[in-house]
């Protein structure tokens, strides 16, 4: 819809002063950039942007990506704008506890908000994730005869150049090249400021060429306010398919403030109540009252809003045809949709993998488990850090997703792990896709920041992490995990399993896939392991309670020992070792995930580790994490790195042999002092 000069600009400082006037209410925040990108963003939502208030997760709506997370009120004035459910009360509570409207978006916490962002970089990576979800659900959902497609939407988002900064986000936009990923589109918002002042004090590179040289369609607007240039480089945007777009167009920071646009002081600050007042004065905006919509500038976004639920209305009939007319697809769409899995998934993930009696890695383990659980879970898909010969994680057979196989279900991420956790998460907001990363566990260090994220946005992201202890072996300290799983078990809301053999590693993955709420981590080894013998035999069941009893005490016990992984089997084992008399009054327990032990009530954690006990936990790494179950107990782990030897080599001189793990557990239950 065209707009006078005069009504337009109107628009846009409502949107400017929307987030200045919060910003200062709350007296803290960033109103620059939203002041700055009021032009854009509005250019982008009134005549780009598919959107339906009354379904924010409306499947074929255009996504928008807000990167730069720290302007978060030019987002939430364009919700409450366009409809959504972000009242004037949630823009005047902006940044106060439970609010609709924190510092920065937050999944969940907001309608219309797509991911949490905030972390400079992830949003580019997330938004790169969402891209490949939507070219992956378009593939598998073919048009009618009519030419309707149930899935055709862009992905749009604003970054910083803080995002640009970031290397997660330069191994995403190389990924997003490669895959050549045509309906994401970014604004770069080149303002040239930053916290310590003007960017060139550190970045000076020519950012355009740079992502030319990934792939990607390029285009430079010179002044930020210029709607019709704006609007000509979206449209070019959405003409290029084969290629990503990002689009930098020269702002102002703060536009409109007398004295503070264009320096550091608009970023991170509120303009005060003098520059706001000169700023409203400048631009010619009323100064009463605050927090203004002008009811021309309410029925512009009324109109938009009945627009684009008319176009919402018209795609749910045509899906409803279209799902007549395609039934075999509109089953799958239903399964992806609702990321279904069978009732009884565990049990038939643990008979995929009965046949397998003699000792084996969990990592190929995992293999066999991947292949039964895709055939049973159509949303499942994944893929490796060029590591894929070595963690055995791809679906079937040469079924790469790739540009002219967007069908497939294996990702090649390349070596960026980082990028590779944030697309991942991308597809976990998305919701059509369960999708898995991995690498090795000592790599996690890169991905630190999308676990968190997952955890934070309860995504459910699967995590899997091969090599998993100082027994990968020759590679040495440099790859051997020490510290990696207690900083995993750190993070809230995230849970952690080491399954020591087939019918664990078949629980693990079918927990995994069935947690919707949240994300999960597999650490897999990639020396063989025995497989375990119970008196009862393999309960999956019972192991995908997180903590099981392996072999009980007669009585009470007064010796609990708790292993994990690979030291599972190490140490019932040892236990052979120990005299008869303390074997009698230990119990022995599996844990392979400790936060599901930790959410089980007090009373049956207690029935299974007694208070009264002692406790020892055996798990080759640093361990710190164990005190909380195990109190002032015994931990069996390693007190510093590891060494570049053969696996065997390395159990003897760390103390994980059969042998001198029961001398361990045997000094701690007699009160006896043992040397190393």
């Amino acid at each position: 819809m065209m707009l006078s000069a005069e009504l337009e600009k109107q628009c846009i400082d409502t949107i400017r002063f929307l987030a200045a006037d919060a910003v200062e209410k709350a007296n803290s925040g960033h109103p620059g950039m939203p002041m700055g990108c009021a032009a854009i963003a509005f250019t982008l939502w009134n005549e780009h942007l598919r959107f339906d208030p009354r379904e924010p997760r409306w499947a074929n709506r255009d996504r928008f990506v807000l990167s730069a997370g720290h302007g978060s009120m030019l987002l939430y004035s364009l919700l409450h704008l366009a409809g959504f459910d972000v009242t004037m009360d949630d823009l005047k509570n902006f940044r106060q506890l439970h609010s609709k409207t924190p510092g920065h978006p937050e999944f969940r916490d907001t309608p219309g908000v797509e991911c949490t962002t905030g972390p400079l970089g992830q949003g580019i990576a997330n938004a790169v994730g969402f891209a490949l979800s939507a070219k992956m659900l378009n593939a598998r959902m073919p048009a009618t005869k009519a030419g309707f497609q149930p899935i055709d939407h862009y992905v749009y988002g604003i970054c910083s150049d803080g995002d640009l900064m970031e290397g997660v986000s330069a191994e995403a936009a190389s990924f997003a090249g490669h895959q050549k990923l045509g309906n994401l589109i970014f604004f770069y918002d080149d303002n040239n400021i930053s916290i310590e002042g003007s960017t060139d004090i550190t970045f000076t590179e020519d950012r355009l060429k740079r992502f030319e040289a990934y792939g990607w369609h390029t285009h430079l607007i010179e002044d930020g306010n210029d709607t019709a240039a704006i609007n000509r480089a979206l449209e070019a945007a959405k003409a290029e398919t084969q290629r990503p777009s990002l689009i930098a167009v020269r702002t102002v920071i703060g536009y409109g403030a007398p004295h503070k646009a264009g320096t550091r002081h608009a970023h991170g600050e509120p303009l005060g109540k003098d520059e706001l007042k000169a700023a409203k004065e400048a631009l010619g905006w009323p100064l009463e009252p605050s927090f203004l919509i002008p009811d021309e500038v309410a029925k512009v976004w009324a109109d938009r809003r009945a627009a684009n639920e008319k176009v919402a209305d018209e795609w749910n009939a045509s899906f409803a045809k279209w799902a007549e007319e395609m039934p075999k697809e509109a089953a799958l769409w239903r399964k992806l949709e609702t990321r279904e899995v069978p009732a009884d998934l565990a049990k038939q993930l643990a008979a995929s993998v009965k046949s397998i009696v003699a000792a084996e890695s969990t990592r190929k383990i995992s293999q066999a488990v991947i292949q039964a659980a895709a055939a049973l879970v159509p949303s499942m898909v994944g893929g490796s850090a060029d590591l894929e010969p070595s963690t055995f994680t791809a679906i079937g057979k040469d079924d790469a997703v790739e540009p002219d196989h967007y069908t497939g279900r294996t990702f090649h991420f390349g070596i960026r792990e980082h990028a590779m956790g944030a697309i991942v998460n991308g597809l976990a907001y998305d919701g059509f896709f369960i999708p898995h990363s991995a690498t090795f566990l000592i790599f996690s260090d890169y991905m630190r920041p999308p676990i968190r994220l997952a955890a934070i946005s309860k995504l459910q992201s699967i995590f899997v992490f091969t090599h998993d202890s100082i027994f990968l072996g020759e590679d040495g300290p440099t790859h051997q995990p020490i510290e990696q799983l207690a900083a995993l078990r750190a993070i809230p809301g995230l849970e952690v399993w080491r399954p020591a053999d087939p019918t664990e590693t078949a629980a693990a993955w079918a927990a995994a896939l069935s947690r919707k709420e949240g994300p999960s981590v597999l650490s897999l080894t990639r020396q063989k392991v025995a497989v375990l013998t119970l008196a009862g035999g393999a309960d999956v069941d019972a192991a995908g309670k997180g903590a099981y009893v392996v072999a009980d005490s007669e009585g009470a016990p007064e010796l609990v020992v708790i292993a994990t992984g690979s030291e599972v089997a190490t140490t019932q084992a040892a236990l052979k070792l120990l005299d008869a008399s303390l074997l009698k009054k230990t119990r022995f327990i599996s844990m392979p995930c400790s936060e599901r032990f930790l959410a089980m009530p007090k009373a049956e954690q207690d029935k299974l580790v007694p208070p009264s006990a002692k406790c020892a936990a055996v798990e080759a790494a640093g361990g710190q994490d164990w005190y909380r179950i195990i109190g002032r107990g015994l931990v069996v782990g390693i007190p510093g790195y590891g060494a570049s030897a053969p696996e065997k080599a390395l159990a003897e001189a760390y103390g994980f042999t059969p042998a001198k793990v029961a001398a361990k557990l045997t000094a701690f239950a007699t009160g006896a002092a043992q040397e190393g």
